[in-house]
């Protein structure tokens, strides 16, 4: 068992400083989302804004758009041209993804300020992209509703997963680009 332990030293290290990342994350947006029940902002702030953020995006889209808190759930309603299209609910604000994404990147780790500043960005960008996966979703909900089920459960999870998926890629690849040269240096 030690000598297995040894051999695959690097990739003991990146399972138990992801899966300890990972919790760690979680744990505190867990305590976050415990702490957000009495807030103002319905359900919570992050969801809340995300809900907001996506209704002012699809006006700049030319929809007529409006949020209103859910009576029967913590999620806000999407309403696009008066039809209730979507909910909004703590699942779709991004986080889960994001902690997803952190904690792959700093389980692959380089210097520190790249990891920070690729974090970052690749935070930053799956945001936005969610943002636009919710609007767009919306109005294919709106303009398509009995695509329902595929838009929601096959197309749009494969973007924002898909992204996911291509940024941990690019971080590996430069990553074991730069492990490569220190080596043959």
């Amino acid at each position: 068992m030690k000598a297995l332990l040894i051999k695959y030293k690097s990739v003991v290290k990146f399972i138990l400083t992801f899966l300890s990342v990972y919790l760690l994350l979680t744990l505190a947006y867990k305590f976050y989302l415990d702490f957000s029940v009495s807030s103002k902002y319905y359900p919570d702030y992050i969801t809340n804004l995300v809900a907001h953020q996506s209704q002012l995006l699809l006006e700049t889209f030319g929809y007529n758009t409006a949020i209103l808190p859910h009576d029967d759930e913590p999620s806000m309603k999407l309403i696009v041209e008066g039809k209730f299209v979507a909910r909004v609910v703590e699942g779709c604000n991004s986080i889960s993804v994001i902690i997803l994404f952190i904690s792959f990147i700093i389980a692959f780790a380089s210097k520190f300020k790249m990891t920070s500043l690729y974090i970052l960005a690749g935070s930053v960008l799956i945001y936005s992209v969610n943002l636009f996966r919710i609007a767009i979703l919306s109005i294919g909900l709106y303009n398509y509703p009995w695509r329902r089920d595929v838009l929601h459960t096959v197309i749009f999870p494969m973007i924002i997963y898909g992204m996911v998926f291509l940024l941990w890629m690019f971080w590996v690849n430069r990553f074991s680009k730069e492990k490569k040269s220190k080596i043959h240096a």
